[in-house]
C-alpha cells in the first residue's frame, strides 16, 4: 500500500512511478549501501536485554568495521500501534524487535511486510539453540497463525511471568510467603486488613489482563490455550474458566485487594510503585527482573503462581526484518551476534533468560532461580502466550474490558460478551 498523499491533480506518469516504486518496495525492499544498520528496539537500558542488545551492538561494530549503527529507541505502545504503517513505507529499519503471536507478527506477515526467516535461520542454525515450545511463535503460516509455516521472526530470550514479592513487607506484616492459591489469596486478605492494597495493577495497560488471563489459566489446560490461541476447538467466554476469572477479578477489586485507581495506570506506573515499595506483590513478567535487580532498595523475591500449571509466558519478542529493511545481510548478522553465547551470557547474569547460555556460565544466584523456573515451566509444557494474541486488536479488547471490572463500569457476564464478540470477528475463516 503506498503512502497517502494531499495532492490529487498528480499527473499518469508520476502516479505510476509511484506505483512502481511501491511495487518495488514490497517485493524486498530498496537496495541499501550496506553501511548503515538501522535498528529499533524497546527494552529499557538497564534491563538485561537493553544490556544485551547494547553489548551485541558493540560487537557487531567490531566485526563490521565503517558500519553505522542507528539505533532508535521506540515504546512498546507506539510501535505496537504504528507498525503496519511505518514498515508500509521507506521509512522500515533493518531490523527491530516485535511482540509475537497471531495478531503481531502473524498479521504483519499474512500482510507481506516481513521477510521470510526460514533460510536464514537454516544457514546460521538459529533452529538447533531454540526448544520447541519457544519456537511457536517464529513461525507463522499463509493465515498468519503462529506454530507453523515459514519463519518470520527470531526470539534469543525466553520469558514468562511469575509474582514478584516484597520480602520485607511480608516479614514486616508477619505475613507467610504463600505456597498454595488458598494461602495467596489469605495474605491479599492479610495486607488489606493491616490497610495495604496487595497487588500493584495497571489497566491502561498491561499487567490488568494477565492477571485476568492467569485466573482462566489455573482452570484450564493445553487443550484449552490451543483452541483459544490456534483455534484448535470452540471458544466460549462463558465457559468455567473465563467466568472464573471475570468474577474472581471483580471480586478483587471489590475486596480492595485491586485499586479502583489503577484504571488509568500504565505498566511502567505499576512497575515503579513495586520498586517504590508501596504494594507487595506484582505480577508480571521476567522482562522486569533485571530492572527489579538494580533499582529495588528491598529484599525480594518470586515464585509462580500458585496452584496453576500454566503461565503466560513464550519465547521472547521477535527480531523480525521487514520486507522493505535496506540492508538486510547486516540484519542477519545482528541477530546472529545476538545468539552469541557471550551475548546470551551476558543476558542471562544481568536478569534475562537466554536461549543458547553456556550452563556455566550463568553464576548470579538470582538469575539462575529465574531460568530454572522457566525451564520447569517449558519441561511441564506451561508456556500458555498471551491474552491478547489471538486476534488482531484483541490488546485493545483486552485492556478496555478489564478496565471494566476495575471501574465496575460492566458486569463480569457483559465483559466476557464483549470478548466473545471481538474474539469471533477476529478469528480467520477456516
Amino acid at each position: 500500500m503506498s503512502k497517502a498523499r494531499k495532492r490529487i491533480g498528480m499527473t499518469a506518469m508520476a502516479l505510476a512511478g509511484a506505483l512502481l516504486l511501491a511495487s518495488c518496495g514490497s517485493s524486498g525492499g530498496s537496495t541499501g549501501d550496506g553501511k548503515t544498520l538501522k535498528l529499533w528496539h524497546y527494552e529499557a537500558p538497564d534491563s538485561a536485554m537493553g544490556i544485551a542488545w547494547n553489548q551485541a551492538i558493540a560487537e557487531f561494530k567490531k566485526t563490521h568495521p565503517g558500519v553505522k549503527v542507528e539505533f532508535e529507541a521506540k515504546g512498546f505502545e507506539q510501535i505496537q500501534k504504528t507498525a503496519s504503517m511505518v514498515l508500509n513505507s521507506d521509512d522500515a529499519p533493518d531490523v527491530m524487535e516485535y511482540n509475537k503471536g497471531n495478531s503481531t507478527t502473524g498479521l504483519l506477515a499474512k500482510q507481506g511486510l516481513l521477510t521470510d526467516l526460514t533460510p536464514q535461520v537454516a544457514k546460521y542454525g538459529w533452529d538447533k539453540e531454540l526448544s520447541p515450545s519457544v519456537t511457536t511463535t517464529s513461525r507463522y503460516d499463509a493465515q498468519g497463525v503462529m506454530g507453523s509455516g515459514n519463519w518470520y521472526g527470531v526470539p534469543n530470550y525466553g520469558e514468562y511471568t511469575m509474582v514478584y514479592y516484597n520480602k520485607d513487607l511480608f516479614a514486616k506484616n508477619n505475613i507467610p510467603v504463600p505456597t498454595t492459591f488458598d494461602q495467596f489469596t489469605a495474605d491479599l486478605a492479610a495486607f488489606k486488613t493491616k490497610g495495604i492494597t496487595p497487588l500493584a495493577d495497571a489497566g491502561a495497560e498491561y499487567p490488568a489482563q494477565q492477571y485476568f488471563y492467569q485466573l482462566a489459566l489455573s482452570k484450564a489446560d493445553r487443550a484449552w490455550v490451543d483452541a483459544f490461541q490456534l483455534y484448535k476447538g470452540k471458544v466460549d467466554f462463558h465457559d468455567a474458566a473465563w467466568t472464573y476469572a471475570a468474577d474472581t477479578f471483580a471480586d478483587w477489586v471489590a475486596k480492595g485487594y485491586i485499586a479502583k485507581t489503577s484504571s488509568g495506570a500504565k505498566a511502567e506506573d505499576a512497575g515503579v510503585s513495586f520498586i517504590n515499595g508501596k504494594y507487595p506483590v506484582f505480577f508480571s513478567g521476567s522482562w522486569w527482573y533485571g530492572r527489579f535487580k538494580s533499582e529495588n532498595k528491598f529484599a525480594w523475591g518470586s515464585f509462580l503462581w500458585p496452584g496453576s500449571k500454566l503461565t503466560p509466558g513464550s519465547g521472547g519478542n521477535l527480531w523480525v526484518v521487514p520486507k522493505n529493511a535496506k540492508n538486510k545481510q547486516l540484519a542477519y548478522d545482528f541477530i546472529d551476534i545476538t545468539m552469541k553465547q557471550a551475548v546470551q551470557n551476558s543476558l542471562g547474569n544481568h536478569g534475562g533468560i537466554p536461549v543458547a547460555a553456556s550452563p556455566t556460565a550463568v553464576t548470579d544466584p538470582a538469575s539462575k532461580t529465574l531460568i530454572q523456573n522457566f525451564d520447569k515451566v517449558t519441561a511441564a509444557d506451561g508456556l500458555a502466550f498471551y491474552p491478547d494474541w489471538p486476534v488482531p486488536g484483541f490488546y485493545d479488547v483486552m485492556v478496555s474490558a478489564v478496565q471494566k471490572l476495575i471501574t465496575g463500569s460492566a458486569k463480569p457476564d457483559q465483559v466476557l460478551d464483549e470478548l466473545q464478540k471481538a474474539y469471533d470477528a477476529g478469528v480467520p475463516a477456516s
